[in-house]
């Protein structure tokens, strides 16, 4: 089964350029917000000024989530998010990207199929990672994706490894991500907060830094990092844009674990 929804076919016969409708599966404004513009910019590129494939964003407010995350409710989260895959798929998305990585622990929970394929974005990034050669990367993001097993496992699965930085680390980048950046603060302190985590993991022996919070993008550049970078939120901007012009398969995975994405 390719995994495509029903009326995909049609939708697809519906555009005269044979581009698929793509859905970003928002979870936070402020990296939503730059997944959406980069997959435009994808567009800008290749295809021409002010052109781009049909793309629809959903976001349902952090707010309504943040309580089951802090009490550890998977599937309370999952149901909010399969919420907003049905919306997608209501509005003629063919298939759906989530830029926020720790939402996938929520996605890779066992449970009804989401209403559209998507893309899984810790095993994008790992795809970029071996195909730069990547042996041991930093991954910064939010507490619950350093300490969960997304990056372990999808980095294991391509032979690379994933290190966390130290607790004291991880608790700055923690708080920055919370306090500072999903309110659209990006300071000059928490640059010079973040370069220092990045060196002390090349000290450590990586060879590159995963940035696996939608929002770190905003704050971290090339500039800012030691290390080379892994940008979560444009890798799944491009992958999506890859999807939705024909260059890379329309994905199967429907949620679950992610063994089941491709």
């Amino acid at each position: 089964m390719s995994g495509a929804t029903p009326g995909t076919a049609t939708r697809e016969a519906a555009r005269p350029d044979g581009t698929l409708h793509a859905g970003l599966l928002g979870h936070s404004a402020e990296g939503a917000a730059l997944c959406f513009r980069a997959f435009c910019q994808e567009g800008f590129a290749e295809l021409g000024e002010h052109d781009h494939p049909d793309v629809t964003l959903d976001l349902i407010p952090l707010s309504r989530s943040m309580p089951a995350w802090d009490a550890g409710d998977h599937a309370a989260v999952r149901a909010a998010l399969a919420a907003s895959a049905a919306r997608l798929a209501r509005a003629g998305a063919d298939f759906f990207v989530c830029p926020d990585n720790t939402a996938h622990l929520a996605l890779g929970l066992p449970g009804p199929a989401l209403a559209l394929p998507g893309l899984h974005l810790p095993d994008l990034v790992a795809e970029r990672a071996a195909a730069g050669g990547r042996r041991r990367i930093g991954v910064l993001g939010t507490r619950f994706t350093m300490d969960g097993p997304l990056y372990r496992e999808a980095f294991a699965r391509r032979g690379m490894a994933a290190e966390r930085p130290e607790p004291r680390d991880r608790e700055t980048v923690h708080r920055i991500i919370f306090e500072e950046l999903l309110n659209g603060r990006f300071t000059g302190e928490a640059r010079r907060a973040f370069a220092e985590v990045i060196d002390r993991l090349a000290g450590r022996g990586c060879d590159a830094v995963a940035l696996v919070c939608t929002e770190i993008p905003l704050l971290v550049g090339q500039e800012e990092s030691s290390l080379p970078l892994l940008d979560s939120t444009r890798i799944a901007a491009r992958a999506a844009f890859e999807v939705a012009v024909g260059r890379r398969p329309l994905p199967r995975w429907r949620g679950g674990p992610p063994q089941q994405a491709g």
